[in-house]
């Protein structure tokens, strides 16, 4: 029995650049729909990176989408969108505010011409307010939205997180709310705007540190480091081992409890001032230095394996490399290796999200080279002929095929 996904049969047209937007597409095309990824004669920003090979995050956040080149600047490219955009049931763009209006593709426009358009736009800070036209990319929104001010140690300056953050929090926001409004759409027949703003996104994740000056304790500093954001929980940090480094917390008094057997300290569980939760947060220090010493003489493996069998959470410091290759995501067939026109080999990763009796994420093909779909999609959609779609490439409203490389 053939398992139909929730988006099957619908037709998703992907203006997304970067992160935020090809990443909400790619969720889409996941959950069934047929994405095609609308370009410039240029490509993504992200595709123009590397010019003689596809950058691994584009091919990373573009898989099973097809390519279709269109100069939304000249006439003629407007039209084949919004001839497109007729047939369409889902358009996403993450530009700046008033660009698709500038253009003439705005949500009225939009609407007019297909009533039944869910349109999801995500833009730096929305569509209103005072910061509505500051520039807006994962750097700026991480600094206006306290997370550079809160990253990074006490005695230290503000720091950016090391990952996109907005931008994947801005993506998966504008996927929930495409589907609710597809939901929607099908109580009322109508589509509708669908806003997301990265700043609002990433706001929500400031939630501990947000709890500290909302309750009103001014005693927490901006940055805590590895420590909890309003310094309410200790053990609560990263420890040094032989081989690297462990996150260690205790959110519970059985984890402490285990804690102090592990060190082979017991006489702290009656100590006044280790025994309750805000006693330890006002000696974190001391309780730092103590996990610390217990865990530098052993490896991540070795900690890992006495915390977990002591029920208390931990988790080795991972690079990069060792999430490539985690053996946990084997298992679970996150990552899929693929073979790319251009880059060759290459691993990739499936949806996060997992509906069991909504078909199983699959990578049916690669992300797509630069215009590669461009023709076929036109004819097949349009009906456009060889001598249309060749004219169009003569007036540089499409462009050539790239030519595939082994």
């Amino acid at each position: 029995m053939t398992i139909r996904r929730p988006l099957d049969g619908m037709l998703v047209l992907d203006l997304g650049q970067i992160y935020n937007g090809p990443y909400c597409g790619l969720q889409l095309g996941f959950m069934g729909a047929r994405v095609l990824k609308i370009e410039p004669p240029e490509g993504d920003v992200v595709r123009r990176r590397k010019r003689e090979v596809e950058p691994y995050p584009l091919v990373m956040l573009n898989s099973n989408k097809e390519s279709v080149v269109l100069d939304l600047k000249q006439p003629r490219g407007k039209q084949i969108l919004l001839d497109l955009v007729a047939q369409a049931d889902v358009l996403i763009e993450n530009f700046a505010a008033g660009v698709m209006d500038r253009l003439g593709l705005g949500w009225d426009v939009l609407h007019k011409v297909n009533p039944r358009l869910v349109y999801g736009g995500s833009s730096g800070f929305g569509l209103d307010g005072p910061y509505r036209d500051l520039p807006a990319m994962d750097v700026t929104i991480q600094a206006m939205s306290g997370i550079t001010n809160a990253t990074g140690d006490a005695d230290g300056p503000p720091t950016k997180a090391g990952a996109a953050v907005c931008d994947f929090l801005a993506g998966i926001h504008l996927c929930a709310g495409i589907l609710g409004a597809l939901v929607q759409r099908e109580r009322t027949g109508l589509g509708q705007r669908v806003e997301v703003a990265m700043h609002e996104a990433a706001v929500i994740s400031l939630a501990s540190a947000l709890g500290a000056v909302m309750d009103g304790d001014a005693s927490v500093p901006d940055r805590t480091g590895n420590r909890h954001p309003a310094l309410a929980l200790a053990p609560y940090n990263t420890y040094p081992t032989t081989d690297g480094y462990v996150a260690i917390f205790t959110s519970a008094e059985r984890h402490w409890h285990s804690m102090c057997r592990l060190l082979g300290r017991p006489e702290l569980l009656d100590d006044p001032d280790f025994s309750s939760t805000i006693g330890r947060a006002k000696r974190m220090a001391e309780v730092d230095d103590m996990v610390g010493a217990w865990t530098i003489t052993r490896s991540k493996d070795e900690v890992l394996r006495l915390l977990n069998e002591a029920h208390v959470p931990c988790a080795p410091v991972k690079t990069a490399r060792e999430v490539a290759y985690d053996p946990h995501l084997e298992a679970r067939g996150f990552w899929v290796d693929i073979t790319h026109p251009r880059r060759g080999p290459t691993r990739v990763p499936i949806s996060p999200i997992r509906l069991h009796t909504g078909g199983k994420s699959e990578i049916r093909s690669p992300a797509p080279l630069l215009g590669q779909h461009t023709d076929a999609v036109l004819g097949e959609l349009l009906g456009l002929k060889a001598d249309d779609l060749a004219r169009l490439r003569t007036e540089g409203v499409t462009m050539p095929v790239t030519e595939k490389k082994a």
